[in-house]
């Protein structure tokens, strides 16, 4: 069963940066398109951002596009999220997940892991 362990979560100032990572465990990494997702407090889960394993092509969601950055490294089996600019309404739980990519409609499947959590504030 594919695992998922997401790192980088922190505190930061508005304006400031953070890269997230999640490792992969259990499956094979090159196998799974990939996505970010965020979740902040009384709020539905929402997507972030997608990769897909096959041309590394991405997606974003509008809020993000311009500021963050999804990337993989198959040979380590880890995506990773680059959060530049980052403003208060980006507070929230951070998750990866293996999706479905396609057309620019990203689908998540699998077990979510735990999260980090970013805290954006002065």
């Amino acid at each position: 069963q594919v695992q998922l362990v997401e790192s980088g979560g922190g505190l930061v100032q508005p304006g400031g940066s953070l890269r997230l990572s999640c490792v992969i465990s259990g499956g094979t990494f090159s196998a799974y398109d990939m996505g970010w997702y965020r979740q902040a407090p009384g709020r539905e889960r929402e997507e972030v951002a997608c990769i897909s394993t096959y041309d590394e092509s991405t997606h974003y969601s509008g809020s993000v596009k311009g500021r963050f950055t999804i990337a993989r490294d198959n040979r380590k089996g880890t995506v990773y999220l680059q959060m530049n600019s980052l403003k208060p309404e980006d507070a929230a739980v951070y998750y990866c997940i293996t999706v479905h990519y396609k057309g620019n409609i990203c689908r998540p499947f699998g077990s979510w892991g735990q999260g980090t959590q970013v805290t954006v504030s002065s």
